[in-house]
C-alpha cells in the first residue's frame, strides 16, 4: 500500500503544529452551532458527554462524539457535509485568516519551508469546513474523525485523539510518515536525516491537553508556545504552564501582522535560517571525514 511521505528538503522545514479550539478560535467548535442545534445548553452538553465518559470508564473525546451521534438523531442527517456547514460558522482569532500565507513568505524569504499542521482532539470534518482549510492553510490536519455508512451518515469513530495520542504526530511530522495508520513512524532515520527535526518544531495551544506535545518539543530543543484569549485576557492556564515549564512563551491568541505573536514566529524563523546553515556546515563536515 502506498502511504504519503515526504523527505527532506534543500532547505530546513519549520513545522508549527496548532491545537485548534481556544488556540485558533475562541470556544470549542462544536458549541458554536452544533450544541444549539440540537437544543442544548453547551455546558449541560459536556457535562452529560463528561459524566458519561466517567460512568463508562471511556475516553472524553469518544463520549462527546457518540453524544454527537445520538443527539443528532432526529434533528438532522448528521453527515460530512454537515459537519463541514457547522465548521464554516466557526468563529477565528483575529489575524488568523490571512496568517498562514503570511507566515509561509516569511519563512521562504529567509530559505526557510514553512508548513503548517493542525493536532487537534476537535473534529477533523469541522476543521476541514473552515475557509482556512479550504484555502490550503494547513499541511495535515490530524484531528478525531468519523466513520460514515453507504449512505455518508456518521455512524462510528474512525479517528479519536486525545491529549496523549497527539505526541504520536510530532513523530510522524519529524520523520516525514504523515499517514495516519503508516507504520513506518516506528522505523530508525539517522538525525541527518529527519525531515523536520524537533528542533524545528513549533507547538501553540493553550491548555492542559496540550502539554504532553508541548514537553516533547521543548524536551528536544523546539519551541512551545501558550495562547491566551486576548478578549478575556486570562492567562491563568499559559501562567501555570510556564510556572510548569511546559511552554517556553506565551502571547495572546492575535495572529494579526506586527502583533507579539507574528514577532514571536518570525524570529523563530530567523533562528532556524541561522542555526540550519550551521547544521549543513557540520554534517558536510563529518560527511568529508568519514570519506
Amino acid at each position: 500500500m502506498g502511504y504519503e511521505r515526504k523527505h527532506k528538503e534543500k532547505f530546513p522545514v519549520l513545522a508549527i503544529c496548532y491545537d485548534f479550539d481556544k488556540t485558533l478560535s475562541p470556544d470549542d467548535m462544536q458549541a458554536q452551532g452544533y450544541i444549539q442545534s440540537v437544543g442544548y445548553d453547551t455546558g449541560q452538553f459536556w457535562k452529560e458527554s463528561n459524566s458519561m465518559a466517567s460512568a463508562n470508564d471511556m475516553d472524553n473525546n469518544l463520549a462527546y462524539m457518540y453524544k454527537m451521534v445520538l443527539e443528532s438523531e432526529g434533528n438532522f442527517i448528521f453527515n460530512k457535509k454537515t459537519l463541514a456547514e457547522y465548521g464554516a460558522k466557526v468563529k477565528l482569532f483575529n489575524g488568523v485568516n490571512g496568517w498562514f500565507e503570511r507566515i509561509r513568505e516569511y519563512g521562504k524569504e529567509r530559505n526557510v519551508l514553512v508548513e503548517h499542521y493542525i493536532i487537534s482532539s476537535g473534529l477533523k470534518e469541522m476543521i476541514e469546513g473552515t475557509a482556512i482549510a479550504k484555502n490550503g492553510a494547513f499541511e495535515k490536519i490530524y484531528a478525531s474523525s468519523f466513520y460514515y455508512n453507504e449512505r455518508g451518515v456518521a455512524k462510528w469513530p474512525a479517528q479519536v485523539i486525545n491529549y496523549t495520542s497527539k505526541t504520536q504526530f510530532l513523530f510522524r511530522i519529524e520523520k516525514g510518515v504523515l499517514d495516519i495508520n503508516d507504520p513506518g513512524v516506528n522505523d530508525y532515520f539517522p538525525p541527518e536525516e529527519m525531515r523536520v527535526p524537533f528542533r524545528n518544531m513549533v507547538y501553540i495551544g493553550d491548555s492542559d491537553t496540550d502539554i504532553p506535545c508541548m514537553k516533547l518539543v521543548n524536551a528536544y530543543g523546539g519551541h512551545s508556545i501558550g495562547v491566551y484569549n486576548p478578549d478575556t485576557q486570562d492567562k491563568t492556564k499559559v501562567l501555570k504552564m510556564i510556572r510548569d515549564k511546559r511552554i517556553k512563551y506565551f502571547v495572546p491568541a492575535d495572529y494579526s501582522e506586527g502583533l507579539e505573536l507574528d514577532k514571536l514566529i518570525k524570529s523563530i524563523i530567523d533562528k532556524t535560517a541561522a542555526y540550519e546553515a550551521l547544521e549543513n556546515q557540520y554534517f558536510k563536515n563529518l560527511a568529508e571525514a568519514r570519506e
